[in-house]
């Protein structure tokens, strides 16, 4: 039996390996990323040196295909798996394709429509004028506007309009499956924006619905997570978040300047276990200096402010560089510094920098990086 099991095995892994060549429209691409790690003030600690993987660009693999259906038209799907190279565990709660997973339809005439477990559109639009680009560290505490794309969304169907003249749109809606409850754990999401030489902009609303707690229990849903840390761990029984974010970004020169703000909302209802919103306003700044053709400079600064059943403030600067060995290999280094003052609805406000979710214990941290990353 075990013999069979491994012919037949040997026999579907040629025949795809075979497939993959003989259609070059199939690829494999992907990236590697690893960072020696200091923190200062890690869950009440003082200092913690470990190995921290994806810190400029997430650890992962991709499958993607493209069929030509004639007429302007194709046929694409994407399979896209993220992993630890630490351990060579699984991320995303352990999916196999945890990060993107979708089979669609393009046209150069009407955009593409896409099914599966993907992005929302204001994390397809706005972030990429965003400092985000560079490092979750420019993320906000505990990205609790999804600024680092923390949260994706299964079940999912969007609509992405091709550019015209420079304008782009992007809609999409996420079932959440319940049953006799057609809008308990549903997400949708709209997004604009706009490119034209050295001016990029885009802006975009979020809805998630967090469970119908009379049909389902509270956090059944069609998004992942959005309570990761201390920051806003107190409103995980939200009935709903909504999210508006805009960005800016200008190349003057060699420099890349740019801005972004986002309002977040954490509603609750009935079941909940607070009983006022809970409302985060965060406002960005960075500058991105080619210093030359290899060598790469970034600073930014961020600004949080919570408000509503608990109030707090967040003040966090950001620094790196990026050396380029190759077109496929860099060495990077990349710090951030934060303090937090108030209250966080479970207590002291807590520093939590960017998106990696890192509880401090204190009112201040500082997270380091010096790491290398390979694309392939």
């Amino acid at each position: 039996m075990k013999k069979t099991k491994i012919a037949v095995t040997c026999a579907v892994l040629a025949t795809a390996s075979l497939s993959a060549h003989a259609d070059p429209s199939v690829t494999l691409s992907g990236v590697v990323d690893d960072a020696v790690a200091y923190v200062h003030n890690s869950d009440g600690h003082r200092s913690q040196w470990n190995m921290a993987s994806g810190i400029l660009s997430t650890d992962e693999w991709t499958l993607s295909g493209s069929e030509d259906l004639g007429g302007g038209m194709t046929a694409d799907f994407t399979l896209q798996n993220n992993f630890d190279i630490n351990s060579g565990e699984l991320s995303n709660e352990h999916r196999l394709f945890g990060s993107q997973a979708t089979v669609g339809l393009s046209s150069k005439a009407w955009g593409t429509l896409t099914l599966g477990r993907q992005n929302d559109p204001v994390t397809e639009l706005v972030q990429p004028v965003t400092a985000q680009t560079y490092s979750g560290t420019f993320a906000p505490p505990g990205d609790v506007d999804n600024y680092d794309n923390s949260v994706e969304f299964d079940n999912a169907i969007q609509w992405a309009s091709p550019s015209w003249g420079g304008f782009t749109l992007q809609a999409m809606y996420a079932f959440g499956g319940v049953a006799g409850s057609t809008g308990s754990g549903q997400t949708w999401s709209g997004g604009a924006s706009y490119a034209n030489g050295p001016l990029s902009a885009a802006a975009g609303f979020l809805h998630v619905d967090n469970g119908n707690a009379a049909t389902s229990a509270r956090g059944t849903t069609s998004a992942d997570s959005f309570f990761n840390s201390a920051v806003n761990q107190a409103y995980a029984s939200a009935h709903s978040v909504d999210i508006t974010r805009a960005g800016v970004q200008y190349l003057l020169g060699k420099v890349t300047l740019g801005g972004a703000y986002s309002f977040s909302q954490y509603k609750p209802d009935a079941a909940s276990s607070f009983s006022r919103s809970e409302k985060y306003h965060n406002g960005s700044v960075y500058a991105q200096w080619p210093v030359t053709s290899v060598f790469l400079t970034i600073v930014g600064y961020n600004y949080t402010r919570s408000t509503g059943d608990s109030s707090a403030k967040y003040h966090q600067l950001n620094l790196g560089v990026d050396y380029l060995l190759s077109k496929r290999t860099d060495l990077y280094a990349t710090t951030a510094w934060q303090h937090a003052s108030g209250t966080n609805g479970i207590g002291a406000a807590q520093a939590v920098i960017g998106s990696y979710d890192v509880n401090s214990g204190a009112r201040s941290q500082m997270l380091a990086f010096l790491g290398m990353r390979q694309k392939f």
